[in-house]
């Protein structure tokens, strides 16, 4: 069971939202467009930033108003933190002597060097961030603060594995690190959230990986109703790689573990 962090309780935060009377500010529709929900219990920033482990260059999108980024700071990383709030940017540049970059971090070309990722994510892009990350060749890992049902489908947490998760699983690992309640957010979001870790593997787990794509693609396909149908039109052994791999013939493809996807590409190359 994922740990919850969550401390405090923030519920007159929001019975006072809704008692005021006055309608959402221009201020407050910015926040809501922008996906903006602020980390504010330090317990769950230093615990974001102890999991992180954050070392050499690490880039933080969606700085917001900073205490992400100071903390990393204090860590001992060298951060870059990118905000496409232009109030927000000013606030920072005026309170830290960090390098704050005005703009949509999806849009930025990645570091030529070694990096890392860490943040308090607009849940509006979750995706875009992860697809980011997963396509930045010297990115040795982010740590990001996700809803926690996103976190629980690429983990596998709920037992079941997604297309994302298991095309990127040669080169790297997701791990839940564990829950970060509601509460521990301004304004309090209507969901809890968690921190998910994708760390790229020292070694690769297969060495073609235009092959490893289309094994899974064709997998994922759904054609011919089955996992095992769907590999059994295109590859020969099938029967061999599903006994190697412990897999039943009518297993669902959601619940084929990528290390058991691993034991089918090695079989069906051979």
């Amino acid at each position: 069971m994922a740990q919850n962090f969550a401390h405090g309780n923030y519920s007159h935060t929001q019975k006072k939202a809704r008692n005021s009377g006055g309608g959402r500010t221009p201020r407050d529709r910015a926040r809501r467009e922008l996906s903006q929900n602020f980390l504010v219990d330090r317990h769950a920033v230093k615990l974001l930033v102890e999991r992180a482990r954050p070392s050499g260059l690490v880039l933080e999108p969606g700085a917001g108003e900073g205490v992400l980024t100071m903390a990393l700071d204090r860590a001992g990383a060298e951060v870059v933190g990118y905000e496409v709030d232009p109030l927000l940017v000013a606030k920072l540049r005026a309170r830290t002597k960090l390098k704050i970059v005005k703009g949509d971090f999806t849009a930025m070309r990645p570091p030529s060097e070694p990096f890392a990722v860490v943040g308090n994510i607009p849940y509006s892009i979750t995706s875009e961030i992860v697809d980011w990350c997963l396509r930045a060749p010297q990115l040795t890992s982010a740590t990001l603060v996700t809803q926690l049902e996103y976190a629980r489908k690429r983990s596998g947490d709920f037992g079941r594995w997604s297309l994302v998760t298991v095309e990127s699983w040669p080169w790297f690992s997701w791990e839940l690190l564990g829950r970060i309640g509601r509460e521990s957010f301004r304004p309090v979001p209507s969901v809890d959230s968690a921190m998910l870790r994708i760390e790229r593997r020292p070694e690769p787990l297969v060495d073609d990986g235009g092959a490893w794509q289309e094994l899974v693609e064709l997998g994922f396909s759904g054609v011919g109703g089955s996992l095992y149908a769907s590999l059994n039109r295109h590859y020969g052994g099938v029967d061999a790689a599903f006994d190697r791999a412990g897999l039943a013939r009518d297993t669902v493809v959601a619940f084929v573990h990528p290390d058991q996807w691993v034991t089918l590409f090695t079989s069906l190359q051979r």
